[in-house]
């Protein structure tokens, strides 16, 4: 039995989508695509082309709803499905676009490099509790103009797992998924076996960009997942409540949902958000509020009541540093969305309102993630009797350590956490020279990172996907591309 947390009762659910259809028609969506604009109107949406406002019906978006798949995989480098975006999974994989990385040694924050990226993704590779890659950081290093592709470019170098990434421009998201289709064989293949999925952006309140619009149409007619990521923020660009911008994310994902099946119907979707409350004190985004996170749960509660795939932000900080506060921040909420049962969790590893990445803090939020998955997993029945039959021969004695049983089922009932976790004695901590959870971080990424390996991949492949990118970075203005 899978613990579930729901913040909204049935009749809950029912008011904020009939608000939300509400708000598709009144005041509509700003849609700012004219390719977008043009499909709504032919499918029966109201579309003011001087305002760029597309009044949605109920109907319209139901049977978009219809067409979006249920569930669907992402695939690794080997073609195994990998991440279910469906039924009870629940995934992980670390967060996106950071622009600063936490330096280690200084504990300053300093623009991110490529360096730094292909530092994430070997240790995220090397921990089973990331089910996924992000393209996590901005490579500083490299031209604006490649900056997205480049991101791709370097996971797909270091990782054989599935890819959460975005692009920054309409041009360059056609070459990335080309870039996915050399390993997948063609986009055909990649679209019968997706190793990666896009995030697409609403603009709060209630505007589909140009460049988020089509997106959408895009990444539908190639067949490639798209995760909608919309952000109200409450009490600024969306209603102080709570259940306001609950209803708002709603209006923002159907009619997103609407766009995309519209340009290709049974294509895949993923009803997703980084959502968060506005701090009136210090004009902030606090991703680690709980808030935030009672929006997020609700929000997937929402998209789920639909059937429909979820995603959300949480297991992110807006501590500055590796400290108490992120570690209080990232494990609460990375257990609410666990047990709020969202299929992909995005977050771990950033700090500073997501602005900022710590690879410590990567493996510190894998335990917390680890904790929360053995959570999910419930209280299971590993004996035929739950207890009765291993009191026998025990005499009122504290032996139960001598029972077979117990070396056979200690590690199946207990998350093992890894040495980041500290459950030694004072003294065996002093020994060990009394190392923080930071100091502990540090080690454990040491040594992830000197037991990477690169994925076994075609030789051949690799050189045409390098010979790409580096014919693009020519065209931007690079003589080179950074070491990688």
């Amino acid at each position: 039995m899978q613990p579930k947390l729901e913040l909204l009762s049935p009749e809950l659910v029912g008011r904020v989508l009939d608000e939300a259809f509400e708000l598709m028609v009144s005041p509509g969506i700003k849609v700012q695509s004219p390719q977008a604009r043009r499909m709504l109107a032919q499918a029966g949406a109201q579309v003011d082309e001087n305002t760029e406002v597309a009044r949605i019906p109920r109907a319209l978006a139901e049977r978009a709803l219809r067409t979006a798949p249920r569930r669907f995989y992402l695939y690794n480098r080997a073609g195994e499905p990998s991440v279910d975006y469906g039924g009870d999974a629940v995934h992980f994989d670390p967060g996106s676009c950071g622009v600063h990385i936490l330096d280690p040694d200084t504990q300053e924050h300093r623009p991110s490099a490529s360096a730094d990226l292909v530092r994430i993704i070997k240790v995220a590779e090397m921990l089973p509790q990331y089910a996924a890659q992000s393209t996590a950081v901005v490579c500083n290093d490299v031209d604006k103009a490649i900056g997205d592709l480049y991101r791709l470019y370097l996971v797909l170098l270091h990782s054989s797992k599935p890819i959460v990434t975005g692009a920054f421009g309409v041009q360059t998201l056609e070459t990335m998924i080309d870039m996915l289709a050399i390993f997948a064989g063609d986009r055909r293949a990649l679209a019968g076996k997706p190793q990666a999925i896009f995030d697409v952006c609403p603009s709060p309140p209630l505007i589909w960009s140009d460049f988020g619009a089509q997106n959408l149409i895009q990444l539908a007619q190639a067949g490639v997942p798209a995760q909608i990521v919309s952000m109200p923020l409450a009490g600024a660009a969306a209603p102080v409540t709570l259940l306001g911008s609950v209803v708002q994310h709603a209006a923002e994902c159907l009619s997103g949902i609407t766009i995309h099946q519209l340009a290709q119907p049974g294509a895949p979707i993923v009803w997703g958000g980084a959502p968060a409350i506005f701090d009136m004190r210090k004009g902030t985004t606090p991703m680690g509020a709980v808030e935030t996170a009672m929006i997020d749960a609700a929000c997937a509660q929402v998209g789920k009541s639909l059937g429909l795939p979820t995603h959300a932000y949480l297991g992110a900080s807006d501590a500055k540093l590796v400290d108490a506060q992120a570690g209080l921040e990232s494990g609460v909420t990375a257990m609410i969305g666990a047990l709020a049962g969202i299929h992909m969790i995005s977050g771990a590893g950033m700090l500073d309102f997501l602005a900022c990445f710590s690879v410590e803090k990567l493996v510190v939020d894998a335990e917390a993630i680890g904790m929360a998955q053995r959570l999910l997993a419930g209280m299971q029945v590993h004996t035929e009797t739950l207890a009765t039959a291993m009191f026998e021969g025990i005499d009122f004695k504290g032996d139960f350590l001598k029972q077979k049983v117990t070396r056979q089922l200690f590690s199946r009932e207990q998350y093992l956490p890894s040495a980041v976790i500290d459950r030694n004695s004072v003294r065996g901590w002093q020994a060990e020279d009394g190392l923080d959870t930071f100091g502990r971080a540090r080690l454990r990424v040491n040594a992830l990172l000197e037991s990477y390996q690169p994925p076994q991949t075609d030789p051949r492949l690799i050189q045409e996907l390098r010979g790409k990118v580096l014919r693009l970075a020519q065209e931007a203005g690079m003589e080179r591309l950074p070491e990688s």
